[in-house]
């Protein structure tokens, strides 16, 4: 008999109809009552098996954990807490499960231990929830362009160029660590690699959308992208997954409308269509938030902070017009940010935009037109010639959850500013061509996945909604 997803039993009308089940263990008590998840929702069913006649050999096998095969009659539960439960006919104990060595026992468990045993975490109620939230959200993105006439463009993992130019990527090589070849200077000869040349992992796939969206006008990417940044944080990754809209004929208006309406989207798909989840993940917040201080407790739970950003318009100012407000602030002039904001030009942290968000003006912010200096070289000169079109978008609880610009298109302009920064114009003339053949105004952002993942579940490590975690001296799996 084909098996049916407990979701879908769990919104059945029970009629004493037969059906097969099939998922894992989660409980088993008085010798008599299986309580079953199979991943398709937060929800257990419970089967009613009897065992009398069952070997003790078979019943030391059926443990937490164990997966089974259950045929039997779906009919209206007489006890508390579930609407329906399975009356079993016949079952199958399809694996074993070692109750002593099983790690997960029907407790809460840490965090920080699930981090531990994450090829084994998605059984939990959090994880399951956090992954399903997840999946949501990457069906929404693509939705929400397609119905926008978007084209998903793939974009290389492995690439010769540095699109942020901080240099720090992955080096993919095939050469003989040990005994490499040596050119003329005694250097690693990297034209006797695979490539002919040093290749990396990709550390964004923008300059390649910007490539298709001069012919096919409106492009994303959605892929995986690597940073080999030193940052063992609660907001970092090694390897994390990236959205990157390029739109051709965009200014930075148009792209702050975009990313603003991209947001909204798929935080209301997920309110939608993860209600379940999320209800669940909002309780387990709250519990959370209980063991802490009253003065460090949040001011909305899950949901209020979710419905938050939908219904509030995001605030719009300059770089310029935030370090005004930052450096007249209670926080800086009493000393109490971490890094403190000494003027024009300083590099904001994430203690500054989230004063901004959640002290200063209560919703979501833009931040746009940064000084040059530390914004990247493909961002847009303004006519003062300090600052470029850049925009960042910060949330509650997160801090900056967007990067975007309006690109410079000037091909002048952008040599000049490539070799300002010291980035060879003869190996990116490739990207150089698009200003030199039809040439237009275009605009595009990058959406962190996790860091939006992060956001909607109210996690609050970054490690714990990706499935294997990769950072500094962490590559288990």
């Amino acid at each position: 008999m084909k098996r049916i997803k407990i979701r879908q039993v769990l919104q059945t009308q029970p009629q004493e109809q037969i059906i097969t089940i099939k998922g894992w263990v989660r409980t088993f008590r008085n010798n008599q009552f299986l309580s079953v998840n199979d991943g398709s929702t937060l929800n257990n069913l419970q089967a009613v098996i009897d065992f009398e006649n069952t070997p003790e050999s078979e019943l030391k096998r059926l443990t937490t954990g164990a997966a089974v095969s259950i045929t039997g009659k779906l009919v209206a539960s007489q006890g508390k807490g579930q609407s329906v439960e399975l009356i079993a006919q016949s079952f199958e104990i399809l694996g074993d499960s070692d109750a002593e060595k099983f790690p997960l026992q029907p407790k809460k468990h840490s965090l920080e231990f699930l981090r531990e045993i994450a090829h084994l975490r998605f059984r939990t109620n959090t994880f399951s929830a956090v992954f399903r939230v997840r999946h949501a959200l990457a069906f929404s993105i693509h939705q929400f362009f397609h119905e926008r006439g978007f084209v998903y463009l793939h974009t290389p993992i492995i690439t010769a160029s540095d699109a942020e130019g901080a240099g720090e990527m992955f080096r993919i090589s095939t050469l003989d660590p040990k005994n490499p070849p040596l050119n003329d200077a005694g250097e690693i000869d990297y034209s006797q690699d695979f490539f002919g040349r040093q290749a990396n992992l990709t550390v964004s796939g923008q300059l390649e959308a910007e490539l298709g969206a001069m012919a096919l006008s409106e492009v994303y990417t959605f892929g995986p992208t690597f940073r080999a940044e030193n940052s063992n944080t609660t907001r970092h990754l090694a390897e994390f997954w990236m959205i990157e809209p390029e739109v051709a004929f965009n200014d930075l208006n148009d792209n702050m409308d975009l990313a603003e309406d991209l947001l909204k989207y798929v935080i209301r798909f997920a309110l939608d269509n993860c209600a379940e989840d999320i209800e669940f993940l909002r309780t387990r917040l709250l519990e959370e938030e209980k063991q802490k201080p009253q003065n460090e407790r949040s001011e909305m739970d899950l949901v209020q902070k979710l419905q938050f950003c939908l219904d509030n318009s995001f605030e719009r100012l300059t770089y310029t017009e935030a370090i005004t407000i930052l450096m007249e602030s209670p926080q800086n002039k009493k000393k109490k940010f971490q890094y403190p904001v000494t003027g024009w030009g300083t590099d904001l942290q994430s203690e500054h935009e989230r004063y901004l968000v959640e002290k200063h003006f209560k919703k979501p912010v833009i931040l746009t037109d940064y000084p040059k200096h530390i914004k990247a070289f493909y961002m847009r000169m303004n006519e003062d010639n300090n600052t470029v079109r850049a925009m960042d978008i910060l949330f509650p609880g997160i801090g900056e959850i967007v990067g975007g610009s309006q690109r410079e298109e000037r091909l002048d302009i952008l040599e000049a500013r490539m070799k300002e920064m010291h980035i060879p114009t003869e190996e990116m003339y490739w990207y150089l061509d698009t200003r030199r053949f039809g040439t237009a105004p275009h605009a595009g952002f990058g959406l962190g996945f996790e860091r939006l993942v992060l956001f909607v579940t109210g996690m609050t490590n970054i490690r714990d909604v990706i499935a294997f975690p990769r950072s500094p001296k962490n590559c288990e799996f």
